[in-house]
């Protein structure tokens, strides 16, 4: 807790750096110190310039979702860590963006996304952050192409495309049809340059899928071109508003969340979002350990390999 005394903060920090001798220094916050308006890039300056270790000062509140703050994060290494000299490898390569741990827990999903690549004929590079060394994220720029699975990794997508002009592709390689719409996308921003979005929008809210934006939006359109029903996205986290189509939603309140309910037949969303359905509408749970914790761990499944199964109901 930061009550005034920064020296407190920082000189522990170097205390603590000194013994455990890290790569690097992430220093983040909560209300407290937002209210006190503590300056982070300033103790990050100092702490670095004592220890020698690079330092990254993160001016979190508390008050955003976790999407936020591991943006920051993965946006942060791929601007300081990252081989600025790095060639573009002789064979076709990838990075996978926005891989946490929260999003895609510790079921395979990862393993499968990055199998999806090289089944496409791309070799993985890194993987931002689970799987991947701090060594391999600093060779990401010779990637030809970029995989955005989260919005946590959109911030990192954008650096790497300023830095060494690689295109990225927006989307999680959920079900065949939808799996093939984002290998054709990969293809294509190799060949143009171009960031890709593949993305159905099938007129009608059929369907509502509640939760992260972009693997909620491939979600419902792997659900749209696979049972030709309409499908639309209420998304409680951050997302950019330029990947939502007409029909979906970044809301926050609970009201909101129940009066889309009302307006669907079947809502797709963790467990802890049932209680707020209307009783009337259908509900299938998809846990998903962004929001309902360890709770579901066991009930998670890799909609990479089991979309099909999973929601052979639907289709």
């Amino acid at each position: 807790a930061i009550l005034g005394d920064d020296e407190k903060l920082i000189s522990d920090i170097a205390a603590a750096a000194e013994d455990l001798g890290p790569k690097f220094i992430a220093v983040a916050g909560t209300p407290i110190p937002a209210m006190t308006g503590f300056d982070y890039q300033a103790a990050a300056h100092i702490i670095e310039s004592r220890t020698g270790i690079p330092t990254l000062g993160f001016a979190t509140t508390g008050m955003n979702t976790y999407v936020s703050g591991a943006g920051m994060a993965l946006e942060a290494i791929a601007r300081r860590f990252t081989d600025k000299a790095a060639p573009k490898t002789t064979e076709l390569s990838a990075n996978i963006l926005g891989l946490t741990p929260l999003d895609f827990t510790v079921n395979g999903s990862d393993d499968s996304i990055a199998r999806f690549l090289e089944d496409s004929g791309y070799r993985v590079l890194s993987r931002w952050a689970m799987g991947s060394t701090l060594e391999e994220l600093v060779q990401a720029g010779s990637a030809h192409v970029n995989l955005v699975v989260s919005a946590s990794g959109l911030g990192a997508a954008k650096a790497l495309q300023e830095q060494f002009c690689t295109p990225y592709v927006v989307g999680v390689p959920i079900g065949q049809m939808y799996a093939e719409q984002v290998r054709k996308a990969l293809t294509s921003a190799v060949s143009t340059g171009e960031n890709q979005f593949p993305c159905s929008d099938l007129p009608g809210q059929e369907i509502l899928v509640i939760g992260e934006g972009i693997a909620s939006l491939s979600l419902a359109s792997a659900l749209e071109l696979t049972s030709g029903k309409g499908a639309a996205v209420l998304c409680p986290t951050e997302c950019d508003p330029r990947l939502l189509r007409s029909k979906d939603l970044m809301i926050q309140s609970e009201e909101q969340i129940q009066q889309a309910m009302a307006q669907a037949k079947l809502v797709i969303a963790d467990p802890l979002f049932q209680p707020v359905c209307p009783p009337e509408v259908r509900f299938l749970k998809l846990p998903v350990e962004a929001f309902s914790g360890r709770l579901y761990r066991q009930q998670i499944p890799n909609l990479i390999s089991q979309f099909e199964s999973y929601f052979c109901e639907v289709l």
